[in-house]
C-alpha cells in the first residue's frame, strides 16, 4: 500500500493534479522516532505506531513504566494517517445491536467506554498541546433517504435512553447546518468533532516521547516469542525484552514469526480534498464546522479542514481497477452537495485500509500471557483506538483484564475474507458508477 493514492482528475476541459495525502501536507506535529539500533529491556513493548499504539505508549510512560514502540514505516503511516478525522462517540453499530451481540453487560461496558471516547481524545489534545486542528462542534449523521431518517430516529431513541447529548434535526435544519439540500435530516452528536488525524497521532507520539517512551520508526518487528519473565520482540536492529506486549497493527499488520496475522476483512476508504474555499463559497459549506457522514449502504463522508478545504470520502480503492470510477463519483458528489462548487479544483487524493470484522465489533485477542492484540475498529479508528490503547496499557501493566473496554478472546477468525473484501469493493464501484450523477 503506497503512502498515498493520486491521479489526474478530469473536470470538463479542465484538469488538475491531485497530489498525495492532505494530512501529510498539513501535519504540524513532529516526533523523534529513530531506527532501533540496539537491544533494550523494558516493561511494555508495543508493535504499531497508530492511534492504539501511541495512546498506549503515552499512558504507560505517563504512569512511570518503561516503553518501547516499534513501527515498520513512519508514525501514523497506516489508517491513522489516512483517516477522515471524525472523532465520533461509539461505533458504527447502535448500542442495542452491540448488546444483542455481546450480551447486555458486556455491550453496556463497551458502549459506555466508547461514549466517552471523544472526551478522552479532546482532553489528551488539550493536556499535551497537540496541534491537530481540533474542532469540538459535534458531527452530523445525515439521512440520505427517508429510510435513512427512520434509522436515525431509532438511533436517536437509543442514544437518548443512555443520556447522550444528541439532537434529531429535520431536513430544513440539516440544510442550514450543512449548506446542502440533499439530506432528509441528521443526528447531531455534541460530543464529537474533527481533527487532523495524522497530527493527532504524531502529537500522541511526541507526548509519549516527552514522557519517557522510546519510539522507533522504520523498525519492523520480524518475530515475537515468549521468554522467561515476558516477551521478546525481534527487529533488524535490535531485540526488545519486555514484561508485557501489545500488538497494535490493525489493518496494516505485517507478517512476523510467532504470531499469525489478525483476521479481518480489508476495506479501502478514499478521500479527496479541494483547494481552500473563499468568500461565499466558504460561507455556505458547513458553517458550524461539523464533520458529516451519511446513512447510505456504501457510506460517504464530508467535512472541512482549517484552511476551508472541502473533503469528500467514501468506500473504495483509488489504486484498484475502479479507481477512475471512484474519482469521477467524488467530483459528481461535490457538485451534488454544493452546486456552486462545480468548478472547484481537487488538490489532494489519498486512500487507506480499514480492518472490518464480520460483526463490526473491535477485538482484543489474547496472544499469550500478558500480551494482547487490538484490531477491527471497522472504520471508527480515532475514539476506539485511543480508548483501547490507553486501557490495554493499564490492563497489561496492572495485570488486570477487567480494565479493558472489552473482554479478550482466545481466537478470532473471518471466513472468506478475500471474497468479502472484493464484494465491498465491487459494491462501491457499482454504486459510484451509478450514483450522484448530475
Amino acid at each position: 500500500m503506497p503512502v498515498w493514492c493520486g491521479r489526474w482528475f478530469a473536470k470538463g476541459r479542465m484538469m488538475s493534479r491531485a497530489v498525495g495525502n492532505l494530512w501529510e501536507a498539513t501535519c504540524e506535529e513532529q516526533v523523534s522516532a529513530p531506527v532501533l539500533d540496539k537491544d533494550c529491556s523494558i516493561d511494555l513493548a508495543i508493535i504499531g505506531g497508530g492511534f492504539t499504539g501511541c495512546s498506549a505508549a503515552l499512558e504507560a510512560a505517563g504512569s512511570g513504566a518503561s516503553v518501547c514502540l516499534v513501527e515498520a514505516q513512519e508514525i501514523g503511516h497506516g489508517g491513522s494517517g489516512r483517516n477522515v478525522g471524525l472523532v465520533n462517540a461509539g461505533l458504527w453499530l447502535p448500542p442495542e445491536t452491540i448488546a444483542g451481540i455481546l450480551g447486555e453487560a458486556e455491550g453496556r461496558r463497551l458502549s459506555t467506554h466508547l461514549a466517552g471516547a471523544p472526551k478522552r481524545v479532546f482532553d489528551l489534545i488539550e493536556k499535551h498541546g497537540i496541534a491537530c486542528e481540533a474542532v469540538n462542534n459535534g458531527t452530523l449523521h445525515c439521512a440520505h433517504s427517508e429510510a435513512g431518517y427512520r434509522d436515525l430516529e431509532d438511533r436517536y431513541r437509543q442514544q437518548v435512553a443512555l443520556g447522550a447529548p444528541v439532537s434529531l434535526l429535520d431536513g430544513e435544519e440539516t440544510q442550514r447546518r450543512t449548506g446542502s439540500p440533499m439530506f432528509h435530516g441528521a443526528l447531531h452528536d455534541a460530543r464529537a468533532g474533527t481533527i487532523n488525524p495524522l497530527s493527532y497521532c504524531r502529537g500522541l507520539a511526541r507526548a509519549a516521547v516527552q514522557a519517557g517512551a522510546k519510539l522507533c520508526s522504520r523498525t519492523p518487528a520480524t518475530a515475537i516469542r515468549q521468554a522467561k519473565g515476558g516477551w521478546v520482540v525481534e527487529t533488524p536492529g535490535g531485540t526488545i525484552s519486555a514484561r508485557v506486549l501489545l500488538v497494535a497493527t490493525n489493518a496494516y499488520h505485517q507478517q512476523m514469526g510467532g504470531m499469525a496475522s489478525p483476521e479481518t476483512v480489508p476495506v479501502h476508504y478514499f478521500q479527496v480534498a479541494t483547494e481552500p474555499l473563499e468568500g461565499e463559497r466558504s460561507a455556505q459549506v458547513l458553517p458550524g464546522g461539523e464533520g458529516c457522514w451519511d446513512t447510505a449502504l456504501v457510506m460517504s463522508s464530508f467535512r472541512r479542514d482549517h484552511t476551508g478545504r472541502l473533503l469528500v470520502g467514501a468506500v473504495g480503492d483509488l489504486e484498484g481497477i475502479g479507481g477512475g470510477i471512484h474519482r469521477g463519483w467524488a467530483q459528481r458528489m461535490i457538485r451534488r452537495l454544493y452546486p456552486a462548487l462545480a468548478d472547484v479544483k481537487i488538490s489532494h487524493a489519498w486512500c487507506g485500509r480499514i480492518a472490518m470484522t464480520g460483526d463490526h465489533l473491535p477485538k482484543i485477542l489474547a496472544i499469550g500471557p500478558n500480551a494482547y492484540a487490538c484490531f477491527g475498529y471497522s472504520g471508527r479508528g480515532i475514539g476506539p483506538g485511543t480508548t483501547f490503547g490507553t486501557l490495554a496499557a493499564q490492563a497489561l501493566l496492572k495485570d488486570d483484564p477487567a480494565l479493558l473496554p472489552l473482554s479478550p478472546v482466545a481466537s478470532h477468525g473471518e471466513r472468506f475474507s478475500g471474497l468479502r473484501s472484493a464484494y465491498y469493493e465491487s459494491g462501491a464501484v457499482l454504486t459510484h458508477a451509478l450514483k450522484a450523477r448530475v
